[in-house]
C-alpha cells in the first residue's frame, strides 16, 4: 500500500514538472517569431498566440509578461492613438498578472512597466511627457535597485535618450553610454537560452548602437 502511495506521488511530481516545462517550447518559437518580424499582421497574429499560451499556462508569470511585451510592441507600430492605447490597456494588466504571481515586482517586471510607460508617453508627448516620463525613470530606477546588471533597463534608457532632442539633452551622443553599458551586459547574458528568464534585447540594442553612431555628429 505505501509502495502504492509512493508511485502516485511521484507520478504525480513528473506530471506536474513535465507540464511546468511544456510551455517553454510553444513560448519560444512564438517570441521568437513574434519578436524578429516588422510585418505588422505577423506581429499581431503572433501576440495573439502568446496570448493563448498565458491562458493555458495561466501560473506562469514569464507568459503574461511576454503577452505584455508584445501589446506594448504592437503600440509603438499601431498608428491609430486610441488603440495604441487599448493595446497598452491589455499591456498593463498582463503585466499585474505577472506581477501578482511572483507577490513581487522584480527587475524585469519593472523594466516592463518602464516599457509601457514610455509607450503611453509616445502616444501623446506632447501632454503626457510629465507623468509618463517621470513613471519611465521610477521604474528604471527600482530595476537598477533589484538588479543593477540588467541590460535591458540600460538599453531602454538609451533609446529614449537616442529619441529625446538634443536641446533636451538627448540624441546619439547621450544615448551611446547607456548602449554601451547594455552592450556589455548582455554579453554577460550570452548562456542563457531559458525563455522563461528573459534575455531578449541584444540585436536591438545592437542596431541602436549602429545608428547612433552613424548620426554621431557631435
Amino acid at each position: 500500500m505505501m509502495k502504492k502511495h509512493i508511485l502516485i506521488a511521484a507520478t504525480a511530481l513528473i506530471a506536474t514538472a513535465a507540464t511546468a516545462q511544456d510551455f517553454r517550447v510553444p513560448l519560444e518559437k512564438t517570441f521568437l517569431a513574434f519578436d524578429t518580424t516588422m510585418d505588422m499582421k505577423v506581429k499581431v497574429e503572433q501576440a495573439n498566440k502568446l496570448a493563448l499560451i498565458a491562458k493555458k499556462w495561466d501560473a506562469e508569470w514569464s507568459t503574461h509578461y511576454y503577452v505584455a511585451y508584445s501589446k506594448a510592441q504592437l503600440s509603438y507600430m499601431e498608428q491609430d492613438a486610441k488603440k495604441r492605447d487599448a493595446y497598452l490597456d491589455e499591456a498593463e494588466k498582463e503585466r499585474e498578472d505577472a506581477v501578482s504571481i511572483l507577490k513581487k515586482d522584480n527587475d524585469e517586471t519593472y523594466v516592463l512597466a518602464a516599457m509601457i510607460a514610455n509607450a503611453r508617453m509616445a502616444v501623446d508627448p506632447m501632454n503626457r511627457w510629465q507623468k509618463y516620463g517621470e513613471l519611465f525613470t521610477q521604474n528604471l530606477k527600482s530595476a537598477q535597485e533589484v538588479n543593477p546588471e540588467n541590460p535591458r533597463m540600460y538599453y531602454l534608457q538609451g533609446v529614449s535618450k537616442y529619441f529625446t532632442p538634443k536641446q533636451f539633452g538627448g540624441g546619439a551622443n547621450a544615448a551611446m553610454p547607456y548602449f554601451e553599458k547594455a552592450n556589455g551586459l548582455f554579453a554577460k547574458e550570452a548562456g542563457v537560452t531559458d525563455i522563461a528568464k528573459p534575455h531578449w534585447g541584444k540585436d536591438k540594442n545592437e542596431y541602436f548602437m549602429e545608428q547612433a553612431k552613424k548620426n554621431d555628429k557631435g
